[in-house]
């Protein structure tokens, strides 16, 4: 497989929270950073382009883990409410990115900078997801263990795609990214910027402007799919732990696509192709994406993200008057 696309010179590149905080590890500083150093090697060969590049990246399983820390320790500490535990999420993996992509430009002798911009994301506070949490966060469980989670904690849990049991959040859609402006500044100076991480902290707007965080995660691609129409980028990448995004996954007929148009990619997810704890939301965004203006969208392995820019190996969904 080879698809001939020039590069373009402005790309917005969206991390799974996934592929940066694998299910298989215990979640340590150590292996954080080494996971932080992968995924920058990853990004070099983008990051040395002469482009605008933005990132943003998911945090999923880190803030689910933060939230688990403070209800062991709840008796002893007063816990943070879910939008400032998103913001130290959103903080702390930003500041293994941005330390990760620097210090690899400057093994490739690149004096090119990376920066982190702690994005706060306006939400309307009637949207209908607060009454139905479906956004999944921490990591998995059995059933057995889960509804002993929610007798405990009170937690909403859900079966995820049957990788097993997760606690979900309402997950608004994503209005507005505040201080987009400076995003845009960062980027047109050739900065590497790191925002709207884990989506952003989610925001409702009052009178005179005044916000205050409200209890959800948005979902980090359609905030990303947002911010790209925004700051009117061409390309969105989601990169992520599997190769291609494939119909009838995991089953023998498995097919995995890699160019599609977006009518085309509509009517296989109304057929219920890409499950909503899954490749869902990436799909969901690659479309949204598209249909606010954006040319194409790869979704591809992280790992294969130079690969996959070239043309040589993801999913790539056009426009349909491409």
């Amino acid at each position: 497989m080879v698809i001939s696309f020039d590069i373009p010179d402005r790309i917005l590149v969206a991390i799974g929270g996934n592929a940066t905080h694998p299910e298989d590890i215990e979640g340590t500083s150590r292996e954080q950073k080494i996971i932080a150093a992968n995924t920058a090697k990853a990004l070099l060969p983008l990051a040395l382009l002469d482009n605008e590049l933005v990132v943003t990246h998911g945090n999923g399983p880190v803030v689910g883990k933060i939230l688990m820390r403070q209800a062991l320790t709840s008796d002893t500490i007063a816990p943070m409410p879910l939008d400032i535990c998103v913001g130290h999420s959103q903080g702390g993996i930003a500041y293994l990115l941005v330390q990760a992509l620097e210090n690899a430009l400057r093994e490739a002798d690149s004096s090119r900078h990376a920066a982190c911009l702690l994005t706060q994301v306006e939400v309307d506070e009637d949207d209908p997801a607060f009454d139905d949490p479906s956004k999944f966060i921490g990591t998995f469980y059995t059933e057995e263990e889960a509804r002993r989670i929610e007798a405990e904690m009170g937690w909403r849990m859900k079966e995820d795609a049957g990788r097993g049991w997760r606690h979900v959040v309402p997950s608004p859609k994503p209005q507005h990214v505040c201080d987009i402006s400076l995003v845009q500044v960062l980027a047109r100076r050739g900065t590497i910027v790191i925002a709207g991480g884990g989506g952003g902290i989610p925001v409702v707007r009052g009178p005179k402007g005044v916000r205050r965080g409200v209890q959800a995660v948005i979902d980090k691609d359609l905030t990303s799919a947002h911010m790209a129409n925004v700051l009117g980028i061409e390309l969105l990448m989601i990169l992520t732990a599997v190769p291609k995004v494939a119909v009838n996954f995991g089953q023998p007929d498995q097919r995995d696509l890699e160019q599609i148009t977006m009518r085309e990619l509509r009517a296989l997810h109304a057929e219920g192709h890409f499950p909503p704890g899954s490749m869902g939301p990436k799909v969901d965004a690659a479309l949204r994406f598209l249909e606010g203006g954006g040319e194409r969208v790869i979704i591809a392995h992280l790992d294969e993200a130079m690969a996959a820019l070239n043309g040589e190996t993801g999913t790539h969904v056009l426009a349909d008057d491409a």
